[in-house]
């Protein structure tokens, strides 16, 4: 972004593309005068990889891997997401079972990727004890996807059709067991972040997102919740059994970072009941139904609350084992011009540059999963991909 004349007496600092506070590269500028963040950009635009063109380019079942490889700690998201999409095209009836092993397996990703951004939360803030013991009980979690899936990263339980593991009572039994133990430690932690000073001084006030912001600027999942917008796709649009598992969509109405982190930690909360639900009212029978390689013609859309929100998934078939299109809209992409505004001083709201970590941190940036930019030139027949400050340049938009 080429910032305006308005700017050149204030100091412009690059933060990125390769710094050490950095887990992906990324380049975020600051306008600063003194201590004081006037205007930012972010250019998310280094970690291209492909993955539309790629599924393009191979069948549907080789596509399950590269959904669930977008996102490492939403791949449960990303692979639900996908199934749903193919399915839609078949149009079928997906078994009862398989759709309660879905909705447990999803909510406990949701519990593991919560805990996983408070302790890097925390971290930011210098608060490395809580880092240490939130990151430890995440350990439960993992162990817990583990047992039912077989994996601990890349989760490979959803398939087209259902999924490819049956839960055993034994593992419903050290589930229901560990519950009670992270529900204990999560209503700790939240405590911590009620009362606590040093998270008081860093989050409280800090990352301003009022609700008519975050509705022009189409925020989404625990950012746009945190400023008061009762908005969740399980509750607006349920799929899988969302319509049969109780729960509350979480609202905090401060509109700030202190916000952020109490809804994740509420939610955490609510994704326990949830899967004491799913263990306790799973129906008994298969857990997958078998489809053939191509699907009809035809296009589908799906979308599911991953736990950084909403997640879009988009596939138009020619009736070949190919797709002739797939598209992927990231929760993160639509938290870009949010991060934008929270991290802009206007009026009495100042962003200091010291507050830039944790707001940047608040939206729970995944940005391997969000730089996508196809551009086509009609006369030349020519498509490429690139990056959204290239296509500005290229079309003379500063």
């Amino acid at each position: 972004m080429s910032f305006s004349s308005s700017y050149e007496r204030f100091f412009d600092i690059p933060i990125g593309p390769q710094h050490p506070a950095l887990k992906e590269p990324i380049l975020l500028r600051l306008i600063v005068e003194g201590e004081h963040v006037v205007a930012a950009d972010v250019d998310v635009s280094y970690t291209h990889r492909g993955v539309e063109r790629a599924m393009q380019e191979r069948n549907y079942i080789q596509n399950i891997y590269l959904a669930e490889r977008i996102c490492g700690i939403c791949n449960v998201a990303h692979t639900l997401c996908y199934c749903q999409n193919i399915e839609g095209l078949y149009d079928v009836e997906i078994p009862s079972r398989a759709l309660y092993i879905r909705v447990l397996v999803e909510e406990l990703a949701r519990i593991h990727s919560h805990l996983l951004w408070l302790g890097v939360a925390a971290h930011e803030i210098g608060f490395d004890t809580l880092f240490m013991y939130i990151w430890r009980d995440r350990e439960r979690v993992m162990d817990l996807i583990e047992e039912i899936t077989g994996n601990r990263v890349t989760s490979a339980i959803n398939t087209i059709g259902g999924v490819r593991r049956d839960i055993k009572p034994e593992t419903c039994d050290r589930c229901l067991k560990a519950m009670d133990y992270l529900e204990e430690r999560i209503k700790y932690y939240k405590k911590v972040c009620e009362i606590d000073p040093t998270v008081i001084a860093r989050c409280a006030g800090v990352g301003i997102l009022k609700p008519k912001d975050a509705i022009r600027l189409c925020a989404v999942g625990p950012t746009l919740r945190a400023s008061n917008i009762k908005n969740d796709v399980r509750a607006d649009d349920p799929y899988a059994v969302h319509d049969e598992v109780p729960f509350n969509v979480i609202v905090y109405d401060t509109n700030d970072t202190l916000a952020r982190v109490l809804v994740r930690i509420d939610e955490m909360l609510e994704s326990i009941n949830m899967v004491r639900y799913c263990i306790e009212h799973m129906p008994s029978g298969p857990v997958r139904v078998r489809l053939k390689l191509s699907p009809p013609v035809g296009e589908h859309l799906s979308r599911v609350e991953a736990p950084r929100g909403e997640l879009i998934h988009y596939v138009k078939s020619n009736g070949t084992e190919k797709p002739e299109r797939y598209k992927v809209r990231t929760p993160t992409f639509g938290n870009i011009p949010a991060l934008c505004e929270m991290l802009t001083s206007k009026g009495d709201y100042v962003v200091n540059i010291a507050d830039v970590p944790i707001a940047f941190a608040s939206i729970d940036p995944c940005l391997s999963c969000t730089a996508r930019v196809v551009m086509l030139d009609r006369e030349k027949e020519k498509l490429w991909v690139g990056s959204l400050d290239r296509l500005r340049r290229w079309r003379g938009w500063g």
